[in-house]
C-alpha cells in the first residue's frame, strides 16, 4: 500500500482532532459593535454561523501567531506528511499550514506543543547537521522524521519529537481532508442530484414487463 493511501485510510477511520470553537466574550463595546455589524450583514462564506461566531473567526483570522520561520517549518513538515502526488496536491497547496495556525489561535492549549515541537526539530537538526530544519536537505529532514514518525520504533530520547509529530500528523490530515482538494482526493461524492428516467429497460424485461406497461 502506498503511503498516501495509508494516510487516506487513517483519515477515513479517525478525524484526528476536535476543532470546535470555544465561544467569544462579547463584553467590550468593540465586540458589541462588531456583533451588530455582523447581524446586519449576513455572511455568504459561512452559512449557519452566528454573528458572534463570525466575529470571533474574523478576529482570529486577522491575528498572527507563528513567526515566518515557524510557518516555513510547518509548511515543510506538512508536505513531508502529505506530499503531492499524481492525483492531488500537497498539504501546503491545500492551505493546511494556515489551518494549523488558526487551530493554534482557536485552541491555545495547542500553542506550546506546536511551538515547542518546532524548536525540538530545529535543535535536532542543528545537532546533526549544523543548520535549522528548513535549511536541511530533503534526505536530512527525512532522517529526523523517520526517528519520530513510528512511535513503536522510536527511542525513548525521541519522546518529545514523537508527540509533536503525532499532533502534526493529526492536524495535517484533518486540515487536508476537510478541504475541497482533500474531499476530491478521497473520492467522496456525497448526495448528488439526478434525473429519474424510469425503471431501466433490462429490469422491466427481467420481470416480464415493458416500458409501455
Amino acid at each position: 500500500m502506498k503511503r498516501r493511501d495509508l494516510l487516506r485510510n487513517i483519515a477515513l477511520t479517525s478525524v484526528g482532532v476536535a476543532t470546535a470553537s470555544t465561544g467569544i466574550t462579547a463584553n467590550t463595546t468593540q465586540n458589541e459593535n462588531l456583533v451588530e455589524v455582523a447581524k446586519k450583514k449576513k455572511s455568504k462564506a459561512a452559512p449557519g454561523r452566528t454573528p458572534e461566531e463570525e466575529v470571533r473567526d474574523a478576529k482570529l483570522m486577522a491575528e498572527t501567531f507563528f513567526t515566518p520561520h515557524e510557518m516555513a517549518t510547518l509548511t515543510v513538515l506538512c508536505d513531508i506528511i502529505l506530499p503531492a502526488d499524481a492525483a492531488s496536491g500537497s498539504a501546503s497547496q491545500a492551505g493546511v499550514p494556515a489551518f494549523i495556525e488558526f487551530i493554534a489561535k482557536d485552541m491555545p492549549q495547542q500553542q506550546t506543543p506546536l511551538r515547542g515541537g518546532m524548536m525540538w526539530l530545529d535543535n535536532q537538526s542543528m545537532k546533526r547537521f549544523g543548520k535549522k530544519f528548513v535549511e536541511a536537505s530533503a534526505p536530512e529532514r527525512i532522517q529526523i522524521v523517520d526517528d519520530i514518525a513510528y512511535p513503536e520504533q522510536a527511542k525513548p530520547a525521541m519522546k518529545q519529537g514523537v508527540a509533536f509529530f503525532n499532533l502534526m500528523r493529526d492536524l495535517t490530515m484533518t486540515g487536508f481532508y476537510t478541504t475541497e482538494m482533500g474531499i476530491k482526493d478521497l473520492g467522496y461524492i456525497g448526495n448528488q442530484p439526478n434525473v429519474w428516467q424510469g425503471v431501466p429497460e433490462e429490469v422491466l424485461k427481467q420481470y416480464g414487463l415493458t416500458g409501455a406497461e
